[in-house]
């Protein structure tokens, strides 16, 4: 009987011990700074056993008008409420493999244009039913002769206009009116200062009148950098650089997100100088790296940071480049 209490205490201790363990790993941890600071949302877009349901991970994140939370995985592009649960699911080879994606309300409904680049092309399809309404291929009537056509980047301008950046061949960004007709490129691949060494990421920085394109030059050689070009395709000024490998841009206001593939994810604010650096990874095994599995997840350190989006009341969601999958709600910290 004294030997059955010694153990049935040592079970209970070492019970109580293990669901402190794993509610110590589960707790928020706080990140950033200033105006600039959030708490993590452990479990965040987690099955109920805590497993991730998205698969393998190399895309972006983007939301919708009702709050809806989008992002691309490798067989297909998952919906999120806020609260981290799967309300709709755009399966088949249609939806495979978006490297980046926007949203954008037009007189239509709200439509996500994605880039596409293991199967090289552009697409636009509908938020709300999943619709794929336009298909943007290498544009034959540029007259290049390319070997490939890797597309990982894809704007609109306020007109509608296009922008589709070949950031994994030959570093043009081509440029398609609303209806799908090209009009020009611009760019080439390269380290001098108006080329690019995989424009990697692309969005309308709207903190400028009239707004321009902010584009990651992410392997630009001796550092990672971001670029301004007009809508007309004319090299305006390098916005910052010394960063990693600034891999997507997500503008809210006068603030910019830029995740960085080597497991950080910066704020920049309109004077375009960092004001906050968020989920620092230090160790160099596990950033830029894919193969991470879940179980080697850190609460609040990031690995391959890829894909980001601002919600109305500031939160942010970050998508890793993931074997298992990941993304990750931060919320702002008022």
């Amino acid at each position: 009987m004294k030997n059955f209490l010694i153990y049935s205490i040592a079970t209970i201790m070492f019970s109580v011990t293990q669901s402190a363990f794993a509610a110590e790993k589960t707790q928020p941890v706080r990140m950033g700074c200033g105006l600039m600071t959030f708490d993590t949302v452990p479990g965040w877009g987690l099955s109920s056993e805590g497993k991730s349901i998205i698969g393998p991970t190399h895309g972006g994140v983007v939301i919708d008008k009702s709050g809806n939370i989008y992002t691309s995985a490798n067989i297909g592009v998952f919906v999120f409420s806020p609260d981290g649960k799967v309300v709709e699911r755009f399966l088949g080879d249609e939806y495979s493999n978006i490297h980046d994606m926007e949203i954008r309300q037009e007189a239509e409904g709200e439509f996500i244009y994605g880039a596409r680049n293991n199967n090289a092309e552009g697409i636009k399809f509908s938020a709300q039913s999943g619709v794929i309404v336009m298909k943007l291929g290498f544009p034959e009537e540029s007259g290049l002769k390319l070997k490939k056509f890797n597309p990982t980047a894809i704007t609109v301008a306020p007109n509608g206009d296009i922008f589709l950046s070949d950031g994994y061949a030959s570093n043009h960004i081509f440029k398609f009116d609303k209806n799908g007709k090209y009009l020009m490129h611009f760019g080439n691949k390269g380290n001098d200062l108006k080329q690019f060494n995989t424009a990697h990421g692309m969005t309308l920085d709207t903190r400028y009148d009239p707004p321009r394109l902010l584009i990651c030059d992410r392997n630009h050689k001796p550092k990672g950098r971001l670029l301004h070009y007009d809508l007309d395709g004319k090299f305006i000024d390098v916005v910052i650089t010394g960063l990693g490998m600034p891999t997507s841009v997500a503008v809210q206001g006068d603030y910019v997100a830029v995740p960085d593939l080597h497991g950080r994810l910066v704020i920049l604010d309109k004077s375009n100088t960092i004001i906050a650096v968020l989920g620092h990874n230090v160790d160099p095994k596990t950033r830029v790296n894919f193969n991470v599995p879940q179980e080697k997840w850190i609460e609040g350190v990031f690995n391959g940071t890829h894909g980001s989006y601002w919600d109305k009341e500031g939160n942010l969601y970050i998508q890793d480049w993931n074997v298992s999958g990941r993304i990750m709600k931060l919320v702002r910290v008022k």
